[in-house]
């Protein structure tokens, strides 16, 4: 009989145990529904302010629905999308500073591309001209890099090489504004250096013409001719076409004139109108 009590004891707690753990899993599961609904809400309210043109605002609640649902796959979108609310607001730094979490917190996310590619824009909108300070300049282009070498195949990867390339523009640029300040003060060494770095290492940009004709210039200066025929010879294997070429010839060829072709006036382009009419009359007439 005893053993019959305690049997039906034991038979009591262990239901009793396995109806609180079932109610204890169904009310975690309804505050799991609760948070994802939670996070729904704060991130089509996110979205729905982006639309508005509320960025600030919208970055708080994409940050908020992240909070809401940390475990979720919503939470790493919902970072990058505060990232790119806070880009539109000109916040880089908050943007940057999120961006970076977001590498560290989702390592390996599939959207990780997106992630290194606004943090690219991000220094690429800081760039200023290319007489101020050069960090974002170099920051902006080592990250379009990553991008190219690591996500060749990403949609990103193609505008990060035009970025690179109007990147290289203003870094050339910089270097042929110091080049010709080192003609003005006569350092003839300095501004040789510093034409060599462009025709080196920014030979893809617009610039590298007027680099040459500088080195011939500088060289011929010296009284170093063969050493400026060779960047002269070329100039012209490259660019003959071009005016940095003609300079770069008058150098060499000080009676060289360039012969302008006259153009036909309105009154002369009619004169030959009439020139033509009566050609035609003519043979007009030796036909009948």
């Amino acid at each position: 009989m005893k053993l019959i009590i305690k049997l039906g004891k034991l038979l009591f707690v262990l239901l009793l145990l396995q109806s609180c753990t079932a109610e204890k899993k169904e009310i975690s599961l309804i505050k799991e529904m609760d948070q994802e609904q939670e996070m729904i809400s704060s991130y089509k309210e996110g979205m729905i302010a982006l639309e508005k043109g509320d960025t600030f605002y919208a970055a708080q609640k994409f940050l908020e629905a992240e909070l809401l649902y940390p475990q979720s796959e919503w939470a790493s979108k919902s970072a990058l999308m505060a990232s790119y609310a806070y880009y539109l607001q000109d916040y880089f730094s908050k943007a940057l500073f999120n961006l970076e979490r977001f590498l560290k917190t989702y390592k390996g996310d599939p959207k990780e591309s997106y992630a290194h590619y606004l943090i690219a824009m991000c220094y690429y909108e800081l760039i200023v001209d290319e007489k101020t300070d050069l960090s974002s300049l170099v920051n902006a282009k080592n990250k379009f890099q990553y991008v190219i070498n690591n996500f060749p195949e990403s949609d990103f990867a193609s505008d990060s090489k035009y970025k690179i390339d109007l990147i290289n523009d203003i870094l050339a640029s910089k270097e042929m504004y110091i080049g010709r300040h080192y003609i003005k003060k006569q350092k003839w060494i300095a501004a040789i250096n510093r034409f060599k770095i462009v025709t080196k290492d920014y030979d893809t940009t617009v610039y590298v013409e007027e680099a040459i004709h500088r080195l011939v210039e500088i060289y011929y200066h010296l009284g170093l001719i063969e050493e400026s025929k060779k960047y002269g010879n070329l100039l012209g294997y490259n660019y003959a076409s071009s005016e940095w070429y003609k300079a770069t010839y008058k150098i060499f060829n000080k009676d060289y004139k360039k012969i302008e072709i006259k153009k036909a006036t309105k009154k002369e382009k009619k004169g030959l109108f009439k020139k033509f009419k009566k050609l035609f009359q003519r043979n007009e007439k030796k036909s009948s």
